[in-house]
């Protein structure tokens, strides 16, 4: 498809993530995402981060399937994600799942360093080439077990999770700064709820439900 195509598909995407975010506006407590967010969703090119085949898709407002079992996010949960972040250009953020790069991508619009871990080789490795095509410098991704965080570089400003545990795994709240942010899927498979996950300046957490969603799993087992 011509760029001029996926612009246009873009500039739809962007509506439909508006108007869903207005449909939820009563459990978000506003009508809008913030704009740094929107104008980074409509900056990065998602039919970079998806197949090649599933490219003619990639501004469709749905999850897509990117091999090994796994999926990139619906355009909308990755900007309601993004924005109950609150990404601030000074801030180091840790993601755990990085997929195919999209949301690493997009943290890379709006933070100063985004550290991305991935527990599959292959996609840890693409993800790489594609945020290194894009130009996204300021994201470095390891291949590792995202339940273990990234200890060298802790704490962070944020970290966000794109698979679901069960229960919010300790480890990454302790490598969180006081006054951070933590945005995380967790639950049992069909009762997942989006959970913010706050600390304040002495270090007490706190946590707030947002929408119930569906994520993949997030895997305990070791990589190879």
């Amino acid at each position: 498809m011509a760029e001029l195509d996926f612009t246009a598909l873009r500039q739809r995407m962007l509506a439909e993530i508006a108007a869903k975010t207005i449909f939820v506006c009563a459990q978000l407590g506003k009508a809008a995402l913030g704009r740094r967010v929107m104008d980074a969703m409509a900056e990065v090119p998602r039919h970079e981060f998806v197949p090649f085949e599933l490219r003619p898709l990639a501004y469709v407002d749905s999850p897509l399937p990117i091999g090994f079992g796994k999926t990139i996010s619906q355009p909308f949960i990755v900007a309601l994600m993004t924005d109950l972040l609150d990404v601030q250009a000074s801030d180091v953020v840790l993601e755990i799942g990085t997929g195919l790069g999209y949301q690493s991508a997009i943290l890379a619009e709006l933070a100063q360093r985004v550290y991305s871990i991935e527990i599959i080789e292959e996609l840890a490795d693409e993800a790489r080439h594609r945020l290194a095509r894009e130009g996204h410098t300021n994201v470095e991704v390891q291949h590792g077990n995202g339940l273990h965080g990234w200890p060298a570089h802790a704490p962070f400003d944020k970290i966000i999770v794109t698979a679901a545990p069960e229960l919010i795994p300790p480890t990454l709240i302790y490598q969180l700064k006081p006054g951070g942010k933590m945005v995380i899927p967790a639950g049992l498979a069909e009762a997942q709820q989006l959970i913010l996950l706050q600390t304040d300046a002495s270090g007490t957490v706190s946590t707030r439900e947002v929408l119930p969603v569906m994520f993949s799993r997030l895997e305990e087992s070791e990589p190879d």
